[in-house]
């Protein structure tokens, strides 16, 4: 890690320092299990100019996202936030049948198909080609590309411009991020607008919630380091939200620079006034945080080993990506967490990467009866939770480790 992607100053400073770990969606099938397996320091810096959070390039996104594991449609609460979405934004912005919604990582269509049922003509950008496919059996056009400068401009040639463009969890999954930013550029209509969701830093910082860091992750990003990065392809923030997914993010509104048909919100001075406060500012807003990875390491390994000694039967729910960074990081295998368990298919009878840990179906959790379940997508607990209450009739409860552990 040499320079910020956004401003090219050296990278000195660290924020925090997860040792070596592997790619965080690398399942492995049993055969796999033998073999040699790939891990790559988790070294994470903060720019001292702009202060944009970030890691290296360790491994091309063309070999991370060309064949996927994550599937948006199986979590019923991620569903209804896109719902809710499409449904603002059609009200918000007066969208109509000659307009055109463009999603940049649009998965396996878990947000256009909102805006389709509503007559909106939609287009997907999904570069991996398994997830695509999903979309496509679903009705809804989808190009299997990595969406980029020159890929925008090929489709202002087709005559193709978007009146909306939605970029919901990409924008971190981007190594090159003033590239991806220009494309946005080009691809928007002259008075179109651009919806940017991710985890907001401030969040991962206040919640503790290093698990969300993997090498899929390029950039950690505040409001005050993307209206930097903005600002250099002429594009400008006009509105924020605040939203409760994913632990927490930011729902960044763009509009070109030029356009000013649109008047800055108060969501937009809200969000800068609470960075300021935190001191996002500065590099004393950034210091620290390794010690409280450090301190939640020891809780979740203490906790885990008193449960093996005392004959605790203690299983996980949940495959994500940030279950992976926490156990890897915290270096718990099967001796101390036997098996998780996972709705989606694409997952069940495959093996965490580096840890070996098995996944099976929920059905699992009935036949084991475990006396604690740890939810690794912590940001799920009142979702799973409710699903899988039934654990409870026995005894059992839930169990997450971020922001700090809790039984409930």
């Amino acid at each position: 890690m040499g320079h910020c992607r956004i401003c090219a100053s050296p990278l000195t400073e660290t924020f925090v320092d997860l040792g070596h770990s592997p790619l965080a969606n690398s399942y492995l099938n049993s055969e796999d299990l033998h073999k040699m397996e790939p891990h790559y320091p988790l070294h994470v810096y903060v720019c001292s100019k702009c202060f944009l959070v970030q890691i290296g390039e360790v491994e091309s996104p063309d070999h991370i996202f060309r064949d996927y594991a994550y599937f948006s449609s199986f979590s019923a609460s991620w569903l209804e936030h896109a719902r809710a979405y499409a449904e603002m934004m059609v009200a918000r912005f007066a969208l109509k049948q000659e307009s055109l919604v463009l999603e940049i990582a649009s998965n396996d269509g878990y947000l256009l198909r909102w805006f389709q049922q509503q007559g909106i003509p939609v287009l997907g950008v999904e570069p991996a080609e398994n997830v695509a496919q999903v979309a496509r059996k679903r009705g809804i056009p989808t190009r299997a590309e990595f969406f980029h400068a020159g890929f925008a401009s090929q489709l202002q040639a087709e005559g193709v411009q978007a009146d909306v463009i939605a970029a919901n969890n990409v924008v971190a999954h981007v190594p090159n991020l003033l590239e991806f930013l220009k494309g946005i550029q080009i691809a928007l209509k002259p008075r179109g607008v651009a919806t940017l969701e991710f985890p907001h830093v401030l969040n991962l910082i206040q919640q503790n919630q290093f698990d969300t860091i993997y090498h899929e992750h390029f950039s950690y990003l505040s409001l005050l380091s993307l209206e930097k990065a903005l600002a250099m392809c002429e594009l400008s923030a006009f509105d924020v939200e605040l939203l409760p997914t994913h632990g927490g993010s930011l729902r960044v509104f763009v509009r070109h620079h030029a356009d000013e048909s649109k008047s800055d919100g108060d969501g937009l001075l809200c969000a800068r006034k609470k960075e300021t406060e935190a001191k996002l500012h500065t590099l004393d807003g950034y210091a620290d945080f390794g010690k409280k990875a450090v301190g939640i390491k020891t809780d979740v390994l203490t906790f885990l080993i008193v449960c093996q000694r005392t004959g605790k039967k203690i299983v996980g729910y949940g495959a994500p990506a940030k279950g992976n960074t926490l156990l890897n990081y915290c270096g718990v295998g099967p001796e101390l967490l036997p098996f998780t368990v996972d709705q989606s298919p694409h997952k069940a009878g495959l093996f965490l990467p580096g840890v070996h840990i098995p996944i099976y179906s929920p059905d699992r959790l009935l036949e084991e009866r475990p006396d604690y379940v740890v939810i690794l997508p912590w940001n799920l607990r009142d979702e799973i939770s409710q699903q899988m209450s039934g654990i409870r009739s026995w005894g059992g409860q839930f169990v997450t480790f971020i922001p700090h552990l809790e039984i409930f």
